[in-house]
Parts: C-alpha cells; structure tokens; sequence
C-alpha cells in the first residue's frame, strides 16, 4: 500500500489551517454531549431500575472500558487509513451505539443501555485519537496545548448541556419513573452523528501523516523517535498520568448528585442535576481561561500547578460538610478543566513517527473511567458519599508526581523555564547561528570551492 501523502500543521495555510481545526473542533461537541448525558442517567437508572449505587457505574465501565479496547486499533486503523477515515469510523459507531438506545428504553432493559453504551464509547475512543491527535500537530508545538485546551472547551460546552437537558426531562413529573425521554434524545444523538459523517465525507481535510511530523523535528536535531517506541518515556508515563486523572475526573461527576443530595442542606434530585450543569459550567469557564494561561506559561509547570490544586480541593471536599465541601466541588472542577489536554500534549510532544501509536495510548487512559467509579461506589454504599471521594485523590496525587517529573527534566536538560517557549523555533536558530559563516569564513570558503569545485559543491547541495 503507497504511504499516505500529507504535510505538518505549520505547512497549511491560514485559510486551510481555520478551516481544519473549525471542522475537527465541532467533534468535540458530539462527544461531551454523550459524556454530560452520562453521569446524569448514572443517578437516573438507580430510580428506574432499583439498582444500587455501585451497579450504576456499569454505565462508565461500558463507557470507559470501551476506549482501553479500541483505542489501540483506531490508532492501528488511522496510521494505514488516516485521520479522515478514522473519523468517519468513529462517527458511524457513535450512531449505531446511540440508536439502539430506542429498543433498550422501550424494553427497559439496563444491559441493553450498558452494551449501547460500550458501543458509543468504541466509537469515541476511535474520534478522541484523531480529534486530539490532529488538533495538537496541527500547528507549532508551542502552542498545542493551548489548542486542544480551546478545542475541547466546546466539549465542556456540551457536557453541560448534556445535565441541563436531563434535568428538565429526565427528573421532572411523570419523567422522574420513565425511559420515553431517554429514547428520543438519544436518536437525535444519532441524528447528529449521521449529520457529522456526512459533512466530513464532502470535506477535503488535509492529511497531516507521521512521516511529515519525523521530517520536521529531525531537521532540527531532535531524534527521539529513532529510538523504540517503549522507550519514549513521556508517553508511557503520559498513559499513567491520564489513566488516574480521567478515573478521577469520571468518579468526582459520576457522584455529583448523590454527594449534593447527601449533604443534608435541601438539595433534591432536580436541584442537585442543575448544579451538576454549573460544576461543568465551572470547568468549561476553566477551559477558556487556560488557553489564554498556557499562551504564555509553559505547560508542564501550568499542570503542576493545577495538579497540585485538584489534589487539595478534592482532600478539602472530603473533609469539609455543607456548603464549604461543595464550594470546594466547584473549585475541583474549575482545576480539572486543562489536566487531560495539557496530559495528552505533553505526552504526544515530539514523537514523531510514533505519534498516531503515542496517541492512542494516551487515549487509552480514558480508560480509567471504568474501573474509579466502581470503587468509589463501592465505598459510597459502604461509608458514604463525601468520604468516597478519597478514591479519586489518589488520581490527582499520581498526575502530580507525573507533572512535577516533567518540570525537573526539563529543568535538567535545558534549564527551568517560566514561559511557554517554540522549541523547534529556538532550535532552527540555533543551527542557523552555528552555520552561517563570518565574511572571512565566507571567503575562505569561496576560494576551497574554486580549488576543489566538483565534490564540494555537491557536498553542500
């Protein structure tokens, strides 16, 4: 098979450059809608179905699980196909997983709404490797945090909406016992998937392929991606850090509800899915705030930094009752927004011809979502909910150690650094310092060439 043709983000013009990312971005939208949907049927199907708390998490082991599996073949699948075939792959899952969603509501049938759900996250793992993967080499690596950072506030967008929509129908009157908004919602999901699939078949989305990528960091010096992919270290701590923090993450919104309810200061269901939307409201503001943040500070030391704050907030919303643990709620929430992006470019930074593999790794560490929850309601059902949230601090501890251990290696091998730097930038004037010769060199040069024209002038071409 002839390898793909393609180029690097920074080849693109301005036009073609706006136009990918509008086009990749609005992905991003599809999948937090789904995400938002989730954590509210979490609470929603305890009540329909009489089940405890912990076998509603069945929902994010399906989710979640479903992207520790796939993952590995959507990168597989995006580096023979590219990331344009990839999409579309993951588009058509993503609708068939949410049609089947009408027959388990009529059925009212919980294993249908699992296996559905399995087959949504598949196709999502698949959209979250080319998503995230295209949008951070599409550009300068300086600035690729701060892109996905942007790319995926419009899934916090989403992802509130998702709750606000459940409020008003999933909790309300007659709702509050039945499935028939659950169906309809879920095939306009499907609808919009169809759509998606749709506009991306008629668009001509540049291929930026690996070999490009290669090409470009080799031209100045940087060569990590000889070396085996197991040996790029960055992206295999990379996987551990967004495995902990995404179980994190999912295990703190999955009990949103429930730790509102539980509190005891008059916050019931329908209450408690509203303030579920603020919460990721909060992380959605926290999103927009962190691209303007990572323009300017590096990434490394930003995460550090918003690590560190998750993992106190969260000590805090343990510890603290009434509304002093739940505006410490809102505070974790803002600190969690630029941790998965910043994860995911720090992690991918530089590889190369490895970074489609990279990718997928990274992505599989959603995966953690699958296996937090579970734990958290197991402990929920057995103390309760406020003292459940210990589990998801060790998430943030581990992409704390992850995100310091990045600030001390580069401090190690270039210096600490406040500011986000190009690095490929600094690098190309580096090497054309150190080759452009002086006028005397020049001259000395001219006159080696005209004793020994044939072999130097083809050394240099």
């Amino acid at each position: 098979m002839a390898p793909l043709q393609g180029t690097t983000g920074s080849q693109l013009s301005n036009g073609r450059w706006a136009f990918a990312f509008a086009l990749v971005t609005s992905l991003f939208f599809t999948w937090g809608f789904a995400y938002g949907l989730l954590d509210v049927l979490n609470a929603h199907f305890q009540t329909i179905f009489g089940i405890t708390k912990t076998q509603s998490t069945l929902l994010q082991l399906a989710y979640f699980g479903a992207y520790l599996v796939f993952a590995p073949f959507a990168s597989i699948f995006m580096r023979k196909k590219g990331y344009k075939a990839g999409i579309h792959l993951g588009l058509t899952l993503y609708s068939l997983g949410a049609i089947f969603f009408w027959p388990s509501a009529k059925y009212q049938k919980y294993g249908g709404f699992v296996g559905c759900t399995f087959v949504i996250g598949c196709g999502l793992a698949c959209l979250e490797v080319a998503a995230n993967s295209y949008i951070a080499v599409l550009g300068t690596p300086k600035y690729a945090a701060a892109r996905l950072n942007f790319s995926q506030a419009f899934q916090g967008v989403a992802s509130f909406t998702g709750p606000l929509i459940a409020s008003r129908w999933f909790f309300t009157g007659e709702n509050a016992t039945k499935l028939d908004t659950v169906q309809w919602v879920y095939l306009a999901v499907a609808g919009l998937g169809v759509v998606l699939n749709i506009l991306f078949y008629f668009c001509q989305l540049p291929e930026i392929t690996e070999e490009a990528l290669a090409e470009e960091i080799h031209d100045v010096g940087i060569k990590n991606d000889q070396e085996s992919f197991w040996k790029q270290y960055r992206c295999i701590f990379g996987f551990v850090a967004q495995t902990t923090y995404v179980g994190a993450q999912v295990g703190v919104a999955s009990f949103v509800v429930n730790f509102l309810v539980d509190q005891g200061i008059g916050i019931d269901h329908p209450k408690a899915s509203n303030m579920f939307s603020y919460c990721q409201i909060t992380f959605t503001v926290g999103r927009f705030v962190g691209v303007v943040i990572l323009n300017f500070i590096d990434p490394a030391l930003v995460l550090s930094l918003y690590a560190f704050c998750c993992s106190l907030f969260c000590l805090l919303v343990v510890e603290l009752k009434g509304w002093s643990g739940v505006g410490c709620l809102y505070a974790l929430f803002f600190f969690e927004s630029i941790c998965y992006p910043c994860i995911f470019t720090l992690g991918t930074k530089n590889l190369g011809r490895h970074t489609k593999k990279g990718s997928g790794l990274i992505v599989m560490g959603v995966g953690g979502g699958a296996w937090y929850p579970p734990a958290q309601g197991g402990l929920a059902d057995r103390a309760y909910t406020r003292r459940s949230y210990l589990v998801p601090l060790s998430g943030y501890l581990a992409m704390l150690i992850y995100a310091v251990g990045l600030v001390i290696d580069q401090t190690t091998k270039d210096g600490f650094r406040f500011r986000n730097v190009d690095e490929l930038a600094q690098r190309r004037a580096v090497a054309s310092s150190m080759w452009l010769p002086t006028p005397k060199a020049r001259s000395s040069s001219n006159e080696d060439v005209k004793e020994k024209p044939s072999t130097e002038i083809i050394d240099v071409a």
